[in-house]
């Protein structure tokens, strides 16, 4: 049985893990892109925009919603969609900070 040590790890570095993750397909971009154009979208309008099927789409909003890049609420029978901004910013600031320590130890 595999020891998954991830638990060892900083939650940042959790917390950036899961997000690399979440931004590691393009569609996932995509739909990023999307939602913070037109905020307020259900799947089907989402897949009116990209070349993909309803199921396909639905797939990456959960893959999305599960590092809390997006947050879903419901209006009436529809399912709306926009980009989690407070975690997002959240997320930069981690991201710029790891890059910043990185790029500050490199040799020129």
């Amino acid at each position: 049985m595999a020891n998954h040590k991830k638990a060892e790890f900083t939650a940042t570095d959790q917390d950036l893990s899961l997000v690399a993750k979440a931004l590691s397909h393009p569609a996932r971009i995509a739909i990023l892109r999307i939602l913070a154009q037109h905020p307020h979208l259900t799947c089907g309008e989402v897949v009116e925009i990209l070349p993909l099927a309803q199921p396909t789409v639905s797939h990456h909003l959960k893959e999305l919603m599960d590092a809390s890049l997006i947050t879903m609420t419901i209006s009436g029978k529809k399912s709306l969609y926009d980009v989690n901004h407070e975690r997002w910013n959240k997320y930069t600031i981690e991201f710029e900070n790891m890059l910043s320590a990185i790029n500050n130890n490199q040799e020129v």
